[in-house]
């Protein structure tokens, strides 16, 4: 499973990993499909398929756990997310109070929170191209994105929005358990379809802002206006919005790992996508914030 983040591609719980996902379909010679005819056929896009907990739902007999151990659970995906998001949360709350933003030190803060996030974005192409998770860059990552996040919030707060950050906590807050409460709900279908839509929406997005900040950078002023005025604030809904369809992405990810008996060591994935998908959300909601209480 990769990066829940539009800014990276997404493996998943796919066949080429071994875990389920959206790229389940058959293939020539593939595992047949089990029918009336032959009842006995594995089921495809199921590589976990010998699981006695898969072969007991095909029999329609009560689901029970798997004999074998050491697969994912839900409670290794909250442990995981939570060590994940504490350490992001120590280092924010550390940077914010050990890198003051007044007009003497602002330029140096800055700059470390610049310098963290681009060590933040390595790390997490890395994690992103690794087939297996890496616990401790995993972890580092978290570290050098709360310098950022606890910079950048301190200034947005301190000399723009007073008490941005915390509505912003509080939006992400809302929005993560919005649409955990609606993907429960059967609300949000999360398909071949909502994945397709949903990629090509934050590829389109994504292009965009790319061309905003080439203008900005060599044209001056605030690039083509898509982060700045009236629509600033439309693309900053949209990128909340995108956000909240990427966590849907997220859930089921995690659900299919959880139901195809992906191993343990894949809920450090889970983690690592929730996280980079929160802090996502959470930028945005400081960047509308931040327009909306502009000058």
């Amino acid at each position: 499973m990769r990066s829940s983040n539009p800014v990276f591609s997404r493996r998943g719980f796919g066949r080429d990993n071994g875990y389920a996902g959206f790229n389940t379909a058959p293939q020539a010679g593939g595992p047949a499909v089990a029918t009336q005819a032959n009842p006995y056929a594995q089921p495809t896009g199921n590589p976990y398929a010998q699981n006695p907990y898969a072969q007991q739902q095909q029999f329609g007999a009560p689901p029970q756990a798997p004999a074998t151990t050491g697969r994912m659970t839900i409670d290794d995906v909250v442990m995981r997310t939570g060590t994940t998001l504490g350490v992001l949360i120590v280092t924010a709350a550390l940077s914010w109070a050990l890198l003051p933003v007044d007009d003497a030190n602002i330029s140096r803060s800055y700059g470390i929170g610049i310098g963290a996030a681009l060590i933040g974005m390595v790390l997490a192409l890395v994690q992103s191209f690794k087939r297996k998770p890496t616990p401790a860059l995993i972890l580092t990552y978290a570290a050098f994105e709360g310098v950022f996040l606890g910079v950048i919030s301190n200034i947005v707060d301190n000399r723009i929005a007073d008490g941005a950050a915390m509505q912003a906590v509080i939006g992400t807050m809302a929005v993560f358990a919005g649409v955990l409460v609606a993907y429960k709900a059967g609300w949000i279908r999360v398909n071949r379809r909502f994945y397709g839509f949903v990629m090509a929406a934050a590829l389109g997005f994504l292009l965009l802002m790319a061309v905003n900040l080439l203008f900005a950078v060599f044209g001056g002023g605030d690039g083509l206006g898509f982060r700045s005025g009236a629509l600033g604030v439309v693309f900053g809904v949209i990128g909340i919005i995108l956000g909240a369809c990427f966590l849907a992405l997220d859930f089921k990810q995690v659900e299919d790992g959880i139901a195809y008996g992906a191993p343990r060591e894949e809920a450090w994935l889970a983690a690592f996508g929730l996280t980079l998908t929160l802090v996502w959300i959470y930028l945005e909601f400081l960047r509308l914030l931040s327009i909306l209480n502009s000058d």
